[in-house]
């Protein structure tokens, strides 16, 4: 037995080199392959490439401040991912969780579940019956009864396909419903997909519930997401995550049925806007800017190649607070930050009274900023 050990020991001293060498050769050929295989797969996207501009710096109306760090945290881990906040006369505090859960908080901060949507519910708003409408991105366009909690669908198909990412939604003076729905071919699952691919896949919407018809204003839109009409009823806003902008569809005077932009080359990620009061619009920006996305966008090889990565290896939002106030003319008056992310990735704002309320996709909270 021993001279057999012996052999073998020479024999791997011996070949020692060589030994290592096609160690060396199957582990370099076995990356190639994987390599090659990985190329070969298809891409979940059909990209398109664009140069957006440079990112304003932090500074001067952007400057980097901490302003958010004085938030009040409320309802601590009882509204998942609450993405929108919705306030009754009533003082109620209304947001609609991860598992479709429309949740209740009353002043005194007794919860309870108005109604389970059967989808992801995004935005919230009011009409003027006290009907909770709710942008769901699976179920579509809703009206929740406040007093029963009965569900009905309003709008979840248009020309006779389904809509699978509704997203936010404002109600003007005469009732009309105005919702985004923020992509054609990307569910609420797959939203990164949507942004990467940059192809323009979503569009805006009316609702006329007296006549239950819907239009289509807008379309060719890189990921369209929050809503809001303008104080005097002659425009409505959406904002454009994709493009770092906000779009203004006129709905009177001269350029009735055009469209322009309101305010671009944001600092961050739009998400929610809302209207706020003397004339204030709020924009939730759910992250800065990112240089990676930005040189990612350029690209439509490599936005083929990250697509097909795990998602912990594509560009993600940073953990930031960032809210603006702007007016009607798209001057920043108010500019809110939390660099360390307290209560970040913020997406929708809502004011009431001197307060704001904050909602968010990161977040198992809410949080409220009382103004100056």
């Amino acid at each position: 037995m021993s001279f057999v050990c012996t052999f073998v020991t020479k024999y791997i001293n011996t070949n020692k080199t060589i030994l290592m060498k096609r160690a060396l050769l199957f582990l370099l050929g076995f990356l190639i392959a994987s390599i090659i295989i990985f190329l070969l797969i298809p891409s979940p996207i059909e990209p398109v490439a664009w140069t957006p501009p440079k990112a304003p710096e932090l500074a001067g109306k952007y400057a980097v401040n901490d302003k958010l760090a004085n938030v009040e945290i409320l309802f601590k881990g009882q509204c998942e991912k609450c993405e929108d906040v919705a306030i009754d006369s009533m003082g109620r505090i209304y947001g609609g969780q991860l598992n479709g859960d429309i949740v209740v908080f009353d002043k005194t901060g007794n919860r309870k579940v108005l109604a389970n949507t059967k989808g992801r519910p995004l935005g919230l708003h009011f009409d003027k019956q006290k009907n909770l409408i709710v942008a769901d991105a699976v179920s579509g366009l809703l009206s929740i009864d406040t007093n029963t909690g009965k569900v009905n669908t309003l709008v979840n198909e248009y020309e006779g396909k389904k809509m699978i990412f509704v997203d936010d939604v404002d109600i003007a003076e005469d009732g009309t419903m105005y919702f985004s729905d923020a992509s054609t071919k990307y569910g609420f699952y797959d939203n990164s997909l949507d942004i990467l691919e940059g192809a323009g896949n979503g569009r805006l919407f009316a609702y006329y519930p007296a006549t239950k018809e819907t239009k289509l204003l807008l379309d060719d839109l890189r990921f369209a997401n929050g809503i809001a009409v303008a104080h005097d009823q002659s425009y409505v806003l959406v904002n454009e995550t994709g493009r770092f902008r906000t779009h203004r569809y006129w709905l009177q005077g001269p350029k009735k049925g055009q469209s322009d932009l309101f305010i671009e080359n944001l600092p961050g990620f739009p998400d929610g806007i809302s209207q706020g009061q003397d004339g204030l619009f709020w924009i939730a920006l759910v992250s800065p800017r990112l240089q990676s996305f930005d040189d990612l966008s350029q690209s439509t090889f490599m936005k083929n190649i990250v697509a097909k990565l795990p998602a912990s290896f594509q560009p993600a939002p940073v953990h930031y607070g960032l809210v603006l106030g702007v007016d009607e003319n798209g001057t920043v008056k108010y500019n809110l930050q939390d660099p360390k992310g307290g209560f970040s990735e913020i997406t929708s704002v809502q004011q009431f009274g001197q307060d704001i309320y904050l909602g968010s996709l990161y977040e198992n909270s809410l949080a409220k900023y009382r103004l100056n």
